[in-house]
């Protein structure tokens, strides 16, 4: 769906929805997508493979750019795409069902980083948390996030809704073995920086000048695992006010890739 000039109501072929109800999950192997950001970033990915648009002639309008010919829509009301979703969730009249993208490996991303920081999550497994990570990871262009594949939320639309289209924007790897994973990031030229509340060292005294950074996030609560802060360059903490204990693992994420964005040598 290419960008134009203004917006444009969306062509497609269009109908209205079987009976006015739909099934509330989506169909085996398909994830589903609501919000105006999340499903206009994935219509314009050229890397996702959609099945089925619902939506109501308002959410239509909304959009930016135009849909392929014969592209599969049906018209809906508010409440029907209610039916579509988990209750309460804000689909400003868009619901857009997609197979998931393509798996990404670390090799190809560390050969077109181009000294670009990385975020890994250890056991960050809260999806809202993980889509405002790829939030900032667009924001401050990052190059990539990296996470277990067993210890981290599948591509969802809480996800998506959260990320605001960067899910389509940021590679996100998953790997088998994260320690693994991070030798590899060393091998590359990544100076590792873990965060830790209890670390001695504030980030910006742990920052190196001009190395790229491999920024390294544990879960809320437990932290980084012992493993993980042990194949880290560097231990480092947010010079935060002893009258909190401590900060969201997004909000402390988009505070270090600020951090990283705005180094000097």
């Amino acid at each position: 769906m290419a960008k134009g000039g203004g917006k444009r109501a969306l062509r497609g072929r269009a109908g209205r929805m079987q009976g006015g109800r739909g099934s509330g999950r989506a169909s085996s192997g398909q994830v589903r997508f609501w919000g105006r950001h999340a499903v206009e970033a994935a219509l314009q990915n050229p890397d996702r493979s959609h099945h089925k648009l619902w939506a109501t002639r308002e959410g239509i309008a909304s959009l930016d750019g135009e849909l392929p010919d014969n592209f599969p829509v049906e018209y809906a009301e508010v409440a029907d795409l209610g039916r579509l979703v988990s209750k309460d969730t804000p689909h400003q009249g868009l619901v857009l069902e997609c197979a998931p993208l393509e798996d990404i490996h670390l090799d190809d991303v560390l050969t077109t980083a181009d000294g670009k920081p990385l975020v890994v999550l250890d056991q960050v497994t809260d999806p809202h948390n993980v889509g405002a990570i790829l939030r900032s990871a667009a924001a401050f262009g990052a190059a990539a996030i990296v996470t277990q594949d067993r210890h981290a939320p599948p591509e969802s639309g809480v996800v998506a809704k959260s990320a605001s289209g960067a899910l389509e924007t940021v590679p996100w790897v998953r790997v088998v073995n994260l320690a693994r994973s991070m030798e590899q990031m060393a091998e590359a030229g990544y100076w590792r920086i873990g965060m830790a509340g209890e670390a001695e060292t504030t980030l910006a005294e742990a920052l190196p000048a001009a190395t790229p950074v491999a920024l390294v996030m544990g879960a809320e609560g437990d932290g980084m695992r012992h493993n993980i802060a042990g194949h880290c360059d560097a231990l480092a903490k947010l010079p935060i006010s002893s009258s909190i204990e401590s900060l969201n693992v997004s909000n402390a994420t988009a505070i270090a890739l600020y951090a990283i964005a705005t180094r000097t040598d």
